[in-house]
């Protein structure tokens, strides 16, 4: 059986030109990085005044060891879109090279649904993410460096929210002290830094809509606090203008193409469990403009990136989804029911009954608090029953959500024909969107609309320090923002050890910080982190390249 690298590598790709010429875009509009993939200015946006597409969301259920196959699910419903007929175009994330090198080996679908040049895309693509990490520390630099000239704001030393960032999964970086060495060498403090990831920055990239939008949200960042307690922006410190001009490019979404020619746009890539989760606004939009169906994805289980993608960016950007899709395998439902990962390829009707309430929450959540119509995927895998496929299509019907089979992974799109032919009934189906929250509430209370009715917490913890600063971020005017949870993926819950659909849990809320620039409020809970580490066995100890420069171990 070839690996996913192998099938990759053995594609032929169509020239970018004739994708990007099969949905309307011109040379004009067009930057090529090589043959196979290019950058595509966002001034066509401005051109493009005609009828927009169908918005397809996928997600999934909390992810396991097991794998759900999101992504691979999402770019296999387009081929399998693009198979009967429809002209459908993929808006994906960036993957991080964190995830690369730690767990997942690479971040681009599987089989024979994925999204191509695969090893480019999995490892420094166009330099998006290091044109984020550098207007990131282009910022912490100037922070530091104006504290070294004499300290004109007052900032205070003690009270420095913004952290330089490394698009690697780096522990030891977590908590440092920095400018060590004498007078000339900074001004010592407490420091640390995030994955690339997790930078506003990242956020910022993803939400803005045009250069003028991204300079004006750089320049709103909340740096630091003086010593009075007053915000010091980035505006304030007069690095908007600098940070701008090293992410105009990066704003430009990046087109490639699947294994089977369908046009994919992958730009932006905040994780979902410490940012909003959500590819750039302007590949979304870009996608809808050019095809007529826009297949996006959202990071992580649907109570993290589908909350987050429906609550902030389809909020912020007055974009209203038409179907969602919810994946699952019956695997990784087994491992939600308590089965270990060595005995998942059992059929076992019991511990899939009892992981199927996880599924079955995220259905109820999407279809009764969001009012979105719903389609379950399930990624089969041969050793899949039938008796388990008929139990998990008889608990979504008791939801009234149909079920299709998704066999992409190992057909591309012939496999994702049926799940494609039920999204296209699904289409038809008039949902009534809205949001889990209002922005008017409290901060507080839009927390706790959160942790109820999508996690089905019992209530809401605030510590001390969280609600100090809750206190002074709505005394700052930053109230009526919406709200960012920095929670662990794997359980509706803060805690990653409870699995399906717990009960009579609160959540914890450990601290409050504003993400001004973008536009919403980040709770962390639990003990999640905004700089990852690697596993015992890295995905890096696997992955080399040869003489030829044919690199393998990407999964």
């Amino acid at each position: 059986m070839k690996s996913d690298i192998e099938i990759a590598q053995a594609a032929v790709p169509v020239p970018i030109r004739d994708i990007a010429a099969g949905i309307g875009i011109g040379e004009e509009h067009l930057e090529y990085y090589g043959n196979t993939k290019a950058k595509v200015d966002f001034n066509l946006l401005r051109e493009q005044r005609g009828s927009q597409g169908k918005l397809i969301l996928v997600t999934a259920i909390n992810p396991t060891p097991a794998g759900e196959g999101k992504t691979t699910t999402t770019v296999g419903l387009a081929d399998g879109l693009s198979a009967l007929g429809k002209k459908a175009v993929v808006a994906l994330r960036e993957p991080s090279l964190g995830p690369v090198f730690g767990v997942k080996g690479g971040a681009a679908g599987g089989g024979y649904a994925q999204v191509i040049p695969m090893e480019d895309i999995n490892l420094h693509f166009t330099g998006d993410f290091h044109a984020i990490g550098a207007a990131n520390n282009l910022l912490a630099a100037m922070l530091d460096n104006h504290i070294q000239q004499g300290n004109a704001l007052d900032l205070d030393t003690k009270n420095i929210p913004w952290k330089r960032v490394v698009d690697m999964n780096d522990r030891q970086l977590r908590n440092v002290i920095d400018g060590l060495g004498g007078r000339m060498q900074g001004v010592p403090r407490e420091d640390g830094f995030d994955i690339t990831v997790a930078s506003e920055v990242m956020a910022i990239l993803c939400l803005a809509s045009s250069i003028a939008d991204l300079k004006a949200r750089l320049g709103r960042i909340v740096a630091a606090y003086n010593r009075a307690g007053a915000p010091v922006t980035a505006g304030d410190l007069k690095a908007a203008g600098a940070m701008t001009a090293l992410l105009k490019d990066a704003l430009k979404p990046n087109l490639v193409q699947t294994l089977e020619g369908t046009p994919a746009f992958i730009h932006g890539g905040p994780f979902a469990n410490i940012a909003h989760g959500c590819n750039s606004i302007m590949a979304t939009r870009m996608a809808l403009a050019l095809g007529d169906y826009a297949i996006t994805e959202a990071g992580f289980g649907a109570d993290l990136g589908a909350e987050k993608f429906l609550d902030i960016k389809c909020r912020l950007a007055g974009l209203t989804p038409d179907a969602v899709v919810i994946v699952a395998t019956v695997r990784a439902l087994k491992h939600h029911g308590g089965v270990a990962k060595d005995q998942l390829t059992i059929e076992n009707l019991e511990a899939l009954a009892a992981g199927l309430p996880n599924l079955l929450q995220h259905v109820e959540n999407l279809t009764q608090v969001f009012g979105l119509p719903v389609v379950v995927a399930i990624n089969v895998f041969p050793t899949d029953t039938a008796a388990e496929l008929a139990l998990v299509e008889e608990r979504c019907r008791a939801l009234g959500v149909n079920v299709a089979l998704s066999e992409v992974w190992a057909q591309g799109g012939e496999g994702g024909k049926a799940l494609a032919t039920e999204v296209l009934r699904l289409l038809d189906t008039p949902g009534s969107f809205s949001f889990a929250y209002e922005l008017s509430l409290s901060i507080e209370e839009k927390i706790e609309a959160i942790a109820r009715r999508i996690y089905h917490a019992s209530g809401v913890d605030f510590t001390p320090q969280a609600a100090q600063q809750i206190a002074a971020l709505t005394g700052l005017g930053y109230g009526e923002l919406p709200v960012c949870m920095a929670k662990t993926q794997y359980s509706f819950s803060d805690d990653p050890a409870l699995l399906g659909a717990p009960t009579d849990f609160r959540i914890t809320v450990r601290s409050v910080k504003v993400s001004a620039g973008a536009g919403f409020i980040v709770a962390l809970t639990g003990d999640v982190m905004t700089m990852p580490g690697l596993p015992r066995v890295p995905a890096a100890e696997r992955i080399d390249v040869d003489e030829n420069g044919t690199i393998s171990g990407l999964f």
